[in-house]
């Protein structure tokens, strides 16, 4: 156990930090001195992780380190219990960071600033919750509070359609983590003792039709939140009426929670039933994939287009989770990271794009590079970024996944060629709808009415230093993958020979994984090759 409450400091930090904001005092009603305390709160919550993450973790050791833990209700068994392994750990500094800069990107607003900045360092602590308690009914209570402020920044500050997404986002995310709860208290009193703790839960022996039942129900809940297609329309809907701060955190957290959740407890919980659902896992990745590619590609309206490129992207977590094999886990893993800090920056520039412009409509746009030579520079380097080039951590993270699925002695070799097959059918569509998105922007026929605005003027010292931020662990992780998989090899090892040991039972039981034909259960060994 840490000796330092570091998990709870950083926690609870930001929240009561926000408690401060209604009593700071605002003569010009604009809020800057809100902003600046706001960012500074933001900047030694960051500090915080960082040092711990240097002086108090050890990146060998697989399990739970900074552990805390704490009684808070004993009559319903409920503990404040806290931990960080080299899952949550790359996500937490994530949050951090992506978080920071957000309220840095939040700059321009005007409108209601104190309700504003509290809300964000409010979503700030409930983010790291998420990715931090140890205790399933404290994780679905995070969970549940972490929605109400993203609900609130779409619903006031977002675009004329604010109210209908902010909706249709609660009624989706609110409606789904009922599954998160059913599957808890499932889990929670199956057997002879009762208990929310997560690593007694992962001890506990449930039946194979047991782990099927709570596996659905947890990957309805997760799959809204990653999104997985079908249940990944609310995305566009929110995407397209947010500002580019909540932008920031939807695309840069809020997808890698559906991802950390289903690793953590459809994979290392539910070994079984993630044997057995794997193939279903894999044909989701491939449509998320082709799909929203397609899809985005159709689009006309930038946010919707960079939204749908998210979907896509996220369909290689799922491949990356369903793959057996470390260097797949390890990729999907990396395909979180990379793509918060990439679609954190794409979706930052729109912002800063419609700010200028005005419009979101491609049609209307065209021959804006030259008045806005910076932010055409910023945005073509991270739609590179995106389409994975070379030397950027996308190509490194998908990279990893294809080779991790192509080489798993789980599935049959037909099955293996089909997904990579389509999945690099997706990677093609990215540059084609990427590199047509900034030609339609910054080159051809020129809007005159649009280029001979004064307000189109070029990216201020803030936003290229965020831009900037954003780009150096991009590219760094790029050269440099081991930046970031040194800190959670030990933990993803670990899971994937964990879920590895249990499929030759089944297959010596009799009972089979879900898509007999593609699967080969019998060929798994206890350790990945």
């Amino acid at each position: 156990m840490s000796t330092f409450p570091w998990l709870t400091t950083i926690i609870l930090f930001p929240i009561v930090a926000a408690l401060a904001i209604p009593f700071i005092p605002d003569p010009s009603g604009k809020g800057r001195p809100i902003r600046w305390y706001a960012l500074t709160v933001g900047l030694i919550d960051f500090a915080l992780m960082v040092y711990a993450f240097t002086t108090a973790y050890d990146l060998n050791t697989p399990g739970m380190q900074l552990w805390e833990s704490y009684d808070w209700i004993p009559e319903i068994g409920l503990r404040w219990s806290v931990g960080a392994d080299g899952l949550s750990m790359p996500l937490i500094l994530l949050t951090g960071f992506i978080t920071t800069l957000a309220i840095l990107a939040a700059w321009p607003v005007t409108l209601k600033p104190r309700l504003f900045y509290f809300l964000m360092l409010a979503m700030y602590g409930g983010q790291i919750a998420v990715f931090a308690v140890q205790d399933m009914l404290v994780f679905f209570l995070a969970w549940e509070l972490e929605l109400i402020p993203v609900y609130l920044l779409l619903a006031i500050w977002g675009g004329p359609k604010r109210q209908y997404a902010a909706t249709k986002f609660i009624l989706y995310t609110a409606g789904s983590s009922l599954f998160i709860l059913v599957a808890g208290l499932a889990m929670a009193f199956y057997g002879d003792t009762i208990s929310f703790d997560m690593q007694t839960l992962a001890a506990k022996d449930y039946a194979v039709g047991f782990q099927l039942l709570v596996y659905a129900g947890f990957l309805v809940a997760y799959g809204v939140k990653l999104p997985i297609v079908p249940l990944h329309t609310w995305l566009p809907d929110a995407h397209g009426e947010a500002t580019a701060p909540v932008h920031m955190l939807l695309a840069g957290i809020l997808l890698k929670m559906g991802g950390y959740a289903l690793i953590r407890m459809n994979v290392d919980m539910l070994p079984a039933a993630h044997a057995k659902f794997a193939p279903v896992l894999v044909i989701l990745g491939v449509v998320n994939i082709i799909y929203a590619a397609l899809t985005s590609y159709a689009q006309r309206n930038l946010k919707r287009k960079i939204a749908y490129s998210s979907i896509s992207h996220m369909g290689f977590v799922l491949i990356g989770i369903a793959s057996f094999t470390n260097l797949g886990m390890s990729g999907a893993v990396l395909q979180m990271v990379s793509h918060g800090l990439i679609g954190a920056s794409l979706f930052f520039l729109v912002g800063a794009t419609y700010d200028r412009t005005h419009t979101l409509i491609l049609e209307e746009m065209g021959g804006v590079g030259q008045k806005m030579k910076k932010i055409f520079a910023m945005f073509t380097a991270c739609s590179l970024a995106s389409l994975a080039l070379p030397g950027m951590s996308g190509f490194v993270a998908e990279l990893m996944v294809f080779i991790g699925f192509a080489t798993s002695d789980a599935y049959s070799l037909p099955f293996r060629v089909i997904v990579v097959f389509l999945a690099a059918v997706g990677v093609i569509l990215t540059p084609i709808y990427l590199l047509s998105m900034l030609r339609e922007i910054f080159y051809g026929p020129e809007n005159k009415e649009l280029v001979e605005q004064e307000a189109l003027v070029d990216a201020e010292p803030r936003e290229v230093f965020i831009i900037a931020c954003l780009l150096v662990p991009i590219i760094g992780i790029g050269l440099y993958p081991k930046l970031l998989t040194q800190i959670y090899d030990a933990t993803t090892g670990q899971v994937i020979a964990r879920v590895r040991e249990v499929v030759p039972t089944l297959a010596q039981q009799g009972d089979q994984p879900l898509g007999t034909l593609p699967i080969a259960a019998p060929s798994l060994h206890a350790t990945s090759k």
